[in-house]
């Protein structure tokens, strides 16, 4: 028994992803092409997908790194509580950092983590990420780059999971509500 059968509708094919995910690589190269010590952070684990194929368009020198934060446990919503699990391994100061994030949601996450970065002498913080439901806001969070804007549905794939499961889908695509009632 395959994943697709858990998938009510298809949302983004892997061709659209990956055509969007290469502009995003160029703007991002554009945007910072005069700029010393990019680094692309990170936020495990959904964003280890995207981030792959981002870095791979991206064309100016860049350093990646990672942190694990938990905010949502096993559900499907955001307990709004956020721990870092695992932190930078590298000093940020003096640094243009881009959190590449699976999914803007609540924000609760970016606005968390753009707080603490920012007492850490970053030149500059940026988000991009490859989701945006702006409607689901809590937060006054904005992304810098976005791949797609998606509707308050449950989304998996192409790194974004629902209990650790649906990550390894090649497209992104609206888990079908019984599988998660």
């Amino acid at each position: 028994m395959g994943m697709d059968q858990d998938i009510a509708e298809v949302l983004y094919s892997e061709k659209q992803l990956q055509r969007r995910v290469a502009e995003l690589g160029a703007q991002i190269s554009r945007d910072y092409e005069d700029k010393e010590d990019v680094v692309l952070v990170g936020i495990l684990r959904g964003c280890y997908v995207f981030m792959a194929d981002l870095s791979r368009y991206i064309t100016i020198p860049c350093r990646m790194d990672f942190m694990s934060v938990s905010s949502y446990g096993k559900g499907t919503s955001s307990s709004g509580q956020i721990e870092i699990k695992k932190d930078l391994s590298d000093t940020i100061n003096g640094s243009h950092v881009i959190l590449v994030e699976d999914i803007l949601d609540s924000g609760n996450t970016m606005d968390y983590l753009k707080k603490v970065l920012s007492v850490r002498n970053a030149a500059s913080i940026r988000i991009c990420t490859l989701l945006d439901k702006p409607e689901r806001r809590t937060k006054p969070v904005a992304a810098d780059y976005y791949g797609f804007l998606v509707p308050d549905a449950f989304v998996v794939g192409y790194g974004l999971d629902y209990a650790e499961k649906y990550r390894n889908l090649p497209y992104i695509g609206i888990l079908k509500p019984e599988i998660y009632e």
